[in-house]
This record gives structure tokens, C-alpha cells and sequence, in this order.
């Protein structure tokens, strides 16, 4: 024996030690797979479920374990984590989909579900029909025999239009159909769709649950027997989670409620100030007397300050020259193609998530060059609301 073959074998530490299984925060396996010595400690580590990443990983487990006690206090439920938020969606869509099957989608939903409806979901012959989903009658009136899936974002993006999650998911369990929701604007620090009726719950996790811009991951929490149904293909798909964003975003669930809370309290806070600025023609947040779902709102949140960290706004100009100026006049918030984040970002729809859609169809969704989409981050309220409030200035 040799130190060229052993010190591949080499690992010496504390096995004996009381508290070897007991880390202040949880280690990172990186691992890609688990070893063992025997058939019969194969047959066990098979049965217990550590064997190679693709199948299981501790981090994606603890991870797992805090999104269900998250999504679905007192519920029996459990849930996967995915590569990303589209990994999520389009792993569980084409396990619970069959071709013939027909599904409801929300016409605002984000762009590339809307191209899973549309293109992916399309060639494997799953039928589609997107539906403006503030009236009931609307939804009604879409279903056919072949109904199994309502889709919808609890706030819609980026106009923040909301459905009324239980009256959808009982038109949905009346006419045989699941109730399938995408938490990511709100979180289940907001909202918990499965307590309201929906049947899965799926987020990016990207967003608000990480809250530091550094990893990316989806999950989707449902009955067991949809998760059971949805597991192997997400190991065939090559859809899991890896386990460094899982370890990175363990500590970001463990601070969620003290990010989104402050970030929800912000964005309510700076809804109220941009309704008051003459050059903000209108303002999409749930905490509005004037926002059109206002009654819907009252019905699924107690308090105004514990919505949503994000919303829209539109400007009184589609001149670029001056949306530009605008912009460079802002020292906090800045553009950024993604939300949730520690600090407050903008988006601008009509050139990144709805850029593929013609003008009047975008205009008829309510969007229109003059809008930006806001994510509020954690930064103190009143430094926001007086940045904005000079940067809008140059609009004089």
C-alpha cells in the first residue's frame, strides 16, 4: 500500500463524537453520490433513500421539509424541490397532463409558462384556452369534459391581478379539475393557497424564499400522491434540485419571514406614496382602495401590509429619452431581471418578460411602455418612497 492510493481513502475525524449530527447550520453534501460495503448495505441505503444526487440529497430534504411546513401547516403534504421555478412547472404539468387533457390558464401569466401552455404542452397535444380570469363566468364558461387543470398566479405578473383562489377551486373539484397556483410573487409568508382550496402549489424559489439574487431553484408541494406521481419524473427529467443552491437556500428560508414581512410592509407603503405622484397614472398593488380587485384582496389577506412585495406602476410618458432620465436619477432602486431580492429592483415588461407580444396585445393586458414592475427589497421605506419621489421629478 502506497500514499498514492490512500490518501484517496483517507477520512479521519471525530465518528464517535456526541454531536457529529447535531451542526449549529446544516453541512452542505455535495456529494454525488453515497458509498457503501455490502449488498446489504446497498438494499438499506436504497430503502432509506441516499444514494446518488439526481435521486436524493440531504439539503434538498431539510429544504424540502421547510417549504411543506410553509405551504401547508396542518396539512398532510409533501414536497419536491426542482432546478428552477420552470423545472417545477413543466416537470409536474407534463406528469399530471395527458394528451386530450384541456386546461384553463390565467391570460397573465408569467411569459415562459405561458410558451409551456402554448408551445411545449401544445405538441404533445394538451389543449389550452387562456382565460381573463377576474370574472368567474369566464372560467366557467371555458370548461370542458376534458377539463383537469386550472392554472393561475395568485398575483399575476406584472399586473397583479388576483383570482379568488376558493371559488376557483371549488368550480375546479366540482368539474373534476385540479387547482394548480404559482406563489412566487407572494410566498406562503402572504398566502398558502393549499389552506384555500388549491390542490399544488409551486414557486420560484429564485425570488423571494432565497431573497439574496445568488441561487436559483423551484418547488412544488401537493398530496402525496401527486408528489409520488411527479418524483421519478423529475429524476428523469434531470429536473432536482442541486445541492448547493438547496444549502444556500436553507439559510435564505431560515430569515424569509423577517425579508418578505419588511418587504410587503415597504411595497404597501410605497403603493400609497406613488398614488399620490402626479406622474404615476396608475399603481397595481392589492393594498389600494383603487385597485379593481379590492374586494377579492379584503377576502384573502387580513392586512394591507402583509400582501405582496411586488407591483407595477405606469408612468404619465412612454417617451424612452425620459424614462431613461428616470432611471438614472434613482440610487437605490435599479433594473434587474429578476425580484425578491434584499434590494428594491425594476423591470420593465414591454422590453424583457412581455417583449414577444405585440403592443396592442400587451395594451390590452394592461401593460404599456410606461410600466415598471417593482420588486420592494428591505431598504427603510422612507428612503425609498423620497428617491422615487425625486427621480419622478425629471418628469416635470
Amino acid at each position: 500500500m502506497s500514499i498514492k492510493s490512500d490518501i484517496l481513502y483517507t477520512r479521519n475525524f471525530k465518528k464517535g463524537a456526541v454531536n457529529i449530527l447535531k451542526p449549529e447550520a446544516f453541512p452542505m453534501y455535495t456529494c454525488t453520490a453515497f458509498t457503501a460495503n455490502s449488498l446489504k448495505e446497498i438494499k438499506e441505503a436504497y430503502a432509506q433513500g441516499y444514494t446518488y444526487v439526481r435521486t436524493n440529497n440531504p439539503d434538498r430534504d431539510v429544504l424540502a421539509s421547510m417549504v411543506t411546513a410553509l405551504e401547508a401547516p396542518n396539512l398532510d403534504r409533501d414536497t419536491l424541490i426542482f432546478s428552477s421555478g420552470m423545472g417545477a412547472i413543466s416537470t409536474t404539468l407534463n406528469t399530471i397532463l395527458k394528451p386530450g387533457d384541456h386546461c384553463i390558464c390565467n391570460r397573465n401569466i408569467y411569459g415562459e409558462t405561458f410558451d409551456v401552455f402554448g408551445k411545449m404542452l401544445k405538441k404533445f397535444g394538451v389543449e389550452s384556452d387562456l382565460v381573463n380570469m377576474d370574472d368567474m363566468k369566464n372560467i366557467e364558461n371555458a370548461i370542458k369534459p376534458n377539463t383537469k387543470l386550472i392554472y393561475a398566479e395568485v398575483c399575476a405578473n406584472p399586473t397583479m391581478n388576483l383570482i379568488d383562489i376558493p371559488a376557483v377551486a371549488e368550480l375546479a373539484h366540482k368539474n373534476g379539475a385540479l387547482l394548480m397556483m404559482d406563489n412566487t410573487f407572494t410566498t406562503a409568508v402572504s398566502i398558502q393557497p393549499l389552506t384555500l382550496g388549491a390542490d399544488i402549489v409551486i414557486s420560484s424559489m429564485t425570488k423571494f424564499m432565497n431573497g439574496h439574487s445568488d441561487a436559483i431553484l423551484g418547488c412544488m408541494t401537493s398530496t402525496h400522491e401527486i408528489v409520488e406521481a411527479v418524483r421519478p419524473m423529475r429524476m428523469l427529467y434531470g429536473t432536482p434540485g442541486d445541492p448547493m443552491p438547496s444549502w444556500m437556500m436553507i439559510r435564505g428560508m431560515e430569515t424569509v419571514f423577517l425579508r418578505v414581512e419588511k418587504q410587503m410592509s415597504n411595497a404597501a407603503k410605497l403603493a400609497a406614496f406613488f398614488e399620490s405622484d402626479p406622474h404615476v397614472t396608475k399603481v397595481n398593488h392589492p393594498s389600494l382602495d383603487s385597485f379593481p380587485q379590492r374586494a377579492i384582496a379584503k377576502k384573502l389577506w387580513k392586512k394591507d401590509e402583509a400582501m405582496t412585495g411586488m407591483m407595477s406602476i405606469i408612468l404619465d410618458t412612454e417617451d424612452e429619452e425620459k424614462i431613461d432620465e428616470f432611471m438614472l436619477k434613482l440610487h437605490y432602486a435599479h433594473y434587474a431581471t429578476t425580484l425578491g431580492g434584499l434590494r428594491t429592483t425594476l423591470n420593465h415588461p414591454c422590453t424583457s418578460s412581455h417583449s414577444h407580444m405585440p403592443d396592442a396585445d400587451r395594451r390590452k393586458m394592461g401593460i404599456t411602455p410606461g410600466m415598471f414592475r417593482i420588486s420592494v427589497g428591505i431598504e427603510d421605506a422612507d428612503d425609498l418612497i423620497a428617491d422615487f419621489k425625486q427621480a419622478l421629478a425629471v418628469l416635470d
